[in-house]
């Protein structure tokens, strides 16, 4: 959901006063680190799901401020708009039989909330991208009442000047102009935290950038949006272009954008907090009272509130976290790639995937730095998002592959080296990896179920809303079964 804010108007002085804080936020994130004062030896991992809430035929229902009333629980909260909410698991120690204690426990936490949401009339959908959205779903009206929403939405516009401008490729292509970022609202994804030491972060997050087009290809959950079939991974131009503060003119001058892969490997920490605060104005620029130069003289860890907020508003696919635990300051990799859904199983497959295949490449006896340009691991990532499971990617050594034969060959490999590296239970292992195996053999991922789905039924003469309808619901029904997307059926 993102820290929260108290604020809602900005003053020029707010604006000045804020990016002064940060910096001084910075002074002590840089004092922190070249004292060695960060947690180490504490691997840590943590998971967010967001879902959509919908009725029985898989519309949207603005209901989440109910359903969330009904839980009673602080692991659920708010998201962008009142057909979405959010499940944030409590973080585990990533060894033995961590992923068979986090299956049962997502599992467990679905459940329960499908129960809640049934009292309401309503279900709750693990998706990319709702194909059931339409235009009145994307509007200011559908957005959750958090101020922070609201805020961010107004000073997005207001850093435009202009409304927001979508146009994304596929087989149906779409153009379209919103005055709100809710159209944001219609995907939803899951996210991977892992913390490490700060002497392993770069290591860490350079990997997790060499591995995103994989994961991407693998996971791709997202090829429809209001009617058209688009990229496999649509929910990536959708946030990339929804949250995008520039003009033409500003994208024609190389301005970076706050929805970032990035441009160039990093050496430190410090080399994305600094980005962040030297590349992005603030759009949330509320000041807090902490003085961490004061408190690190006395021995206190600051919290630096200022620099957080400004990070929770760059919204880059590998994002650094700093955070403060039991009084002690630790970093972590969040990794934002993946999608929703299709199921707990295959969501759990896709972690386990990222957790063994990060630590084996960041720890490659010559660093993934010297082998692969930043430049090829955008590509991929770019060509992952359009084609999924059949897109081509490249990989040292490899060459250029489709990403099923990459992954088959090379990357899970990989990913079972780091999680016996990460001391997983074997039986875990294999029956993770197991998934992810089967996709790339059967060439089946959320996405491509869909669009086979959707065009069987199509072929069968049902109207295009019709088979978007209908292919939702049983869509419903093998989230439901809990059976990983790859033996879900499809029609003769």
């Amino acid at each position: 959901m993102g820290q929260e804010i108290s604020q809602t108007t900005f003053t020029p002085e707010d604006r000045r006063l804020y990016r002064e804080k940060v910096r001084g936020d910075l002074d002590a994130l840089r004092q922190i680190y070249e004292e060695g004062r960060f947690e180490r030896d504490r691997d840590l991992m943590g998971v967010e799901l967001e879902f959509h809430v919908v009725d029985g035929d898989g519309h949207p229902m603005y209901i989440n401020d109910e359903l969330l009333d009904s839980l009673e629980d602080e692991d659920f909260q708010t998201e962008l708009a009142q057909f979405n909410i959010e499940f944030n698991l409590a973080p585990h120690k990533l060894t033995g039989s961590v992923f068979r204690e986090i299956e049962e426990e997502l599992n467990t936490s679905f459940a329960f909330v499908q129960r809640r949401a049934a009292d309401l009339d309503a279900h709750v959908l693990m998706v990319g991208t709702l194909p059931t959205v339409t235009d009145l779903d994307i509007t200011i009206e559908a957005m959750s009442p958090n101020p922070r929403y609201h805020m961010l939405n107004e000073q997005v516009l207001a850093a435009r000047g202009e409304d927001i401008v979508v146009d994304i490729d596929g087989p149906e292509p779409l153009s379209l102009r919103t005055s709100s970022i809710t159209l944001e609202a219609a995907a939803t994804s899951t996210q991977l935290h892992l913390q490490v030491s700060a002497e392993r972060f770069a290591d860490v997050w350079n990997a997790s950038q060499a591995i995103a087009a994989s994961q991407v290809a693998l996971a791709a959950n997202s090829p429809f949006f209001l009617g058209h079939e688009l990229m496999q991974e649509t929910r990536i131009a959708i946030f990339e272009q929804t949250i995008d503060t520039r003009t033409e003119e500003l994208q024609a001058q190389g301005v970076r954008p706050r929805v970032w892969f990035g441009e160039e490997w990093i050496s430190s920490p410090l080399d994305l907090f600094e980005e962040n605060s030297t590349y992005f104005p603030a759009l949330l620029p509320e000041i807090d009272d902490e003085d961490p130069q004061a408190m690190l003289a006395t021995g206190d860890i600051p919290h630096l509130r200022a620099m957080n907020l400004l990070n929770g508003t760059v919204y880059r696919w590998n994002r650094p976290v700093y955070g403060v635990a039991r009084g002690k300051p630790h970093l972590r990799v969040e990794n934002r790639v993946l999608p929703a859904g299709p199921t707990m199983v295959d969501t759990v497959a896709n972690a386990a995937y990222w957790y063994g295949l990060v630590r084996a490449v960041a720890e490659l006896d010559e660093p993934i730095t010297r082998s692969m340009s930043f430049g090829a691991a955008l590509e991929s990532f770019r060509n992952a998002a359009r084609n999924g499971i059949e897109s081509v990617l490249f990989w040292p050594g490899v060459g250029e592959v489709t990403a099923s034969e990459l992954v088959l060959r090379t990357l899970l490999p990989l990913a079972e080296e780091g999680l016996a590296a990460w001391n997983i239970d074997r039986r875990d292992r294999d029956h993770l990896l197991g998934i992810i195996e089967q996709r790339c053999l059967t060439r089946r991922t959320g996405a491509s179920w869909q669009i086979a789905m959707r065009r069987a039924l199509l072929a069968k003469g049902l109207a295009p809303v019709d088979a978007t309808l209908a292919m939702v619901r049983q869509y419903r029904d093998g989230m439901i079964s809990g059976e990983p997307v790859h033996t879900w059926p499809l029609p003769d």
